[in-house]
């Protein structure tokens, strides 16, 4: 009898959503005229790390609706402009991963990488959650 698996939504958030995020904000970034260096240290992550985004080596298996890939967009030109505090970065990615939720991407892969059943429906990705006011 094999293992089951107990992952929870949150961490196919964590493996699969926000690596694919990071990846759609490098490549804008760099579409701005922005610098690997630069948009390494805008995000606090590793040089290489970007370049892995944008080369799609890393965060490259989700395909984002156009909604959320024009919400992306914005983010990356207002960060590109300086135009967010600290507070307003996170409540947009937060807002970004909210909207892959109510798409159902996250209850689509965790059914796909854990296997579970057809009929679960704890993800928090339902259109029911996507108002919540939290980011995982």
């Amino acid at each position: 009898m094999g293992a089951k698996k107990l992952r929870p939504p949150c961490e196919i958030v964590v493996w699969y959503v926000i690596p694919s995020i990071r990846s759609e904000l490098a490549k804008e970034l760099l579409n701005l005229g922005m610098k690997q260096k630069q948009i390494s240290e805008l995000l606090d992550i590793t040089q290489p790390a970007v370049s892995q985004y944008i080369s799609d080596k890393r965060g490259h298996g989700i395909k984002f609706d156009d909604h959320t890939q024009d919400m992306i967009r914005m983010f990356a030109k207002d960060l590109m402009e300086q135009n967010l505090g600290q507070g307003d970065i996170i409540r947009r990615m937060c807002d970004i991963c909210k909207n892959v939720k109510a798409e159902e991407i996250v209850c689509q892969l965790h059914k796909e990488k854990d296997n579970i059943p057809g009929s679960c429906n704890a993800c928090l990705g339902s259109k029911r959650d996507a108002d919540m006011d939290y980011c995982i």
